[in-house]
């Protein structure tokens, strides 16, 4: 004799609610709303009908989810740069606050090893990793180097956007682009839901871009209490961005300094 099987149990709104947020973050929005509306929906079988339909949207948007968890490739780092060394200090600072300014010299690896560590602490999986560079060359040299130390196609799990070319894909998770892409998709999203973190390359430059999208995302934050903002700077100009963006609980964000050991460097009196 068979067993009966249990009934299938009832998708309610408040059991999709709570689903929603193991959900991608550009659906969340959309999915929320759904719910919403066939709430008011009055005939019990339409509203139930439309609550199973949005129960397999929010079931899609979960398998992207850990089907980008999936696709994170191994993470190794050059023990030789200063921020590798400090790579737990910085993930601690990222998972315990929602904005982290890194304080390094130029060469210190900052801009190569910053989205690395974002990922190994499961950034990037609800959304992607942006990162902002001032200048196109800078956005494409990057993205290519960090694909090669994670041993990925360009495009792929690291892809790239400038002006005039795109080298992203459904599965880019690490996305370089230059703060003019940034400001330009600000226009048809608002609250930057394509993305779970945003770092913020070369801030110390204050160009007009950078200024803008940090007075930008100190309004957003709050609308936005899952989204990560990390920005690197030059030690001596640390201190402008603690005062630039102001979290509603702290007076001043963490700060990871990172050291730089001086290379010694001699010149020879004539050719050997």
């Amino acid at each position: 004799m068979t067993q009966a099987q249990s009934p299938k149990k009832a998708n309610t709104a408040q059991s999709l609610k709570a689903a929603i947020k193991d959900c991608m973050q550009k659906d969340r929005f959309r999915l929320s709303k759904r719910i919403q509306g066939a709430s008011r929906i009055k005939n019990e079988e339409s509203r139930s009908a439309v609550f199973d339909e949005i129960a397999l949207d929010i079931a899609s948007s979960m398998m992207t989810v850990a089907q980008r968890q999936q696709n994170v490739p191994h993470i190794e780092y050059p023990e030789i740069l200063p921020v590798s060394q400090k790579r737990d200090d910085i993930a601690k600072a990222i998972l315990e606050n929602q904005v982290v300014i890194v304080a390094g010299e130029t060469g210190s690896g900052k801009t190569t090893q910053l989205p690395k560590i974002c990922a190994e602490i499961g950034r990037g999986k609800f959304g992607v990793i942006g990162h902002t560079q001032p200048r196109r060359l800078a956005a494409r040299s990057v993205a290519s180097r960090i694909a090669e130390e994670m041993h990925t196609q360009l495009g792929e799990y690291v892809g790239y956007k400038v002006r005039f070319n795109d080298k992203v894909s459904e599965n880019t998770q690490i996305k370089l682009m230059t703060d003019g892409i940034l400001l330009a998709e600000i226009q048809h999203d608002r609250f930057l839901n394509q993305y779970d973190t945003i770092i913020i390359d070369e801030a110390h430059e204050r160009s007009l871009n950078i200024d803008f999208i940090l007075g930008y995302l100190k309004n957003v934050l709050p609308k936005r209490p899952d989204l990560k903002v990390i920005i690197t700077s030059q030690p001596s100009t640390q201190s402008v961005f603690q005062s630039t963006l102001v979290m509603r609980q702290l007076s001043k964000f963490p700060v990871v300094p990172i050291r730089w050991t001086p290379a010694i460097v001699r010149f020879l009196a004539k050719m050997m």
